[in-house]
């Protein structure tokens, strides 16, 4: 299960050393990490980490098969996540030292930056190979934080892109090797500490407000 520690002024959430998937559990436990960061005051930034083969993959499919009348309210509650992220008043950096898919991917772009391994791991949207199609929500936040022609190849063809492709692409700010992932994502954050607070989370707010407003429509989740 996720973990909190901070270091000096920056926070850092480590996601687990498993495959990360959004389990309800997994989605609250990440939710009370965000919590502790919103409510600490003074100089502050986020670091999302992982442990071992994945950053995240994704929506816990098993568990959705398994709860299927449950479905609208976990998306909305996948939902309300992808949006705290996007708003969260400190800047926040994502570290993907490992596979990075669907609702994973979609994670790290609700990030302001992103770090990734330059030489083993992919960033994937495989909704397209796996037939399931993106909700209004995701498209939106997808689309607000990736470039037109990114976005499109990335959503209409599911391809995997290393850590080089995707720095070419500008998915993530960094692709660097293994062992500097976290430090460098950690460095990043603790040179923009000072940021945080409500004039940052209104800016992300109103620069994002038509992916929040999509996130957040509790009426039409999954449009």
């Amino acid at each position: 299960m996720p973990t909190l520690d901070r270091h000096d002024g920056v926070f850092i959430l480590d996601l687990g050393d498993g495959e990360n998937r959004f389990h309800p559990d997994w989605i609250a436990s990440v939710n009370a990490a965000l919590d502790e960061v919103e409510k600490s005051e003074g100089s502050r930034g986020l670091v999302t980490a992982a442990t071992g083969k994945f950053f995240s993959n994704g929506l816990d499919l098993d568990w959705l098969v398994a709860h299927a009348d449950q479905h609208q309210d976990y998306v909305i509650g996948v939902h309300e996540l992808l949006a705290r992220v996007l708003s969260l008043p400190v800047v926040t950096v994502a570290a993907l030292q490992g596979h990075t898919f669907a609702a994973g991917a979609m994670l790290s772009l609700a990030h302001d930056f992103r770090v990734m391994r330059a030489d083993r791991g992919y960033w994937c949207l495989p909704e397209a190979d796996i037939d399931i199609p993106f909700t209004w929500g995701m498209s939106a936040l997808i689309q607000a934080r990736l470039a037109p022609q990114t976005a499109h190849e990335a959503m209409t063809t599911a391809r995997r892109y290393g850590g080089h492709d995707a720095l070419d692409a500008a998915i993530v700010d960094r692709a660097v090797d293994q062992d500097a992932v976290r430090q460098t994502a950690v460095d990043i954050a603790q040179s923009q500490v000072g940021k945080a607070g409500t004039t940052l989370g209104t800016i992300k707010t109103r620069m994002y407000a038509p992916a929040l407003a999509a996130l957040q429509d509790k009426d039409n989740p999954l449009g």
